[in-house]
């Protein structure tokens, strides 16, 4: 069994810049897939970034290509989400999680509870 926790979020101006965490607990995450989520109020989940578990290999919604960094450091058991030029459209709860590969939502096994992010104009 893997925990989740999601760590980072806030409230941040148009333009701004965070960094989510996602620490993980239970067992280790070097053999995992790693994905980051959100859901806006109203809307549906969505994809924004993975990151394979063998490889490290990486992968991006067009929404947040070129903005949005997803890295990890397996000796931290933690997975991060470096995010800038942020947009009010970015507003949302981001989650994240892991799965035995990468792929759509249902690939993943393990889920956070969430990081709620603010960006204001």
């Amino acid at each position: 069994q893997v925990q989740l926790v999601e760590s980072g979020g806030g409230l941040v101006q148009a333009g701004g810049s965070l960094r989510l965490s996602c620490a993980a607990s239970g067992r280790s995450l070097s053999g995992y897939a790693m994905g980051w989520f959100r859901q806006a109020p109203g809307k549906e989940r969505e994809f924004l970034a993975a990151i394979s578990g063998i490889g490290g290999g990486t992968y991006y919604a067009d929404s947040v290509k070129g903005r949005f960094t997803i890295s990890r450091d397996n000796d931290k058991n933690t997975v991060y989400l470096e995010m800038s030029s942020l947009k009010p459209e970015d507003t949302a709860v981001y989650y994240c999680a892991a799965g035995e590969a990468v792929g759509p939502q249902g690939a993943y096994d393990y889920w956070g509870q969430g990081t709620q992010v603010t960006v204001s104009t």
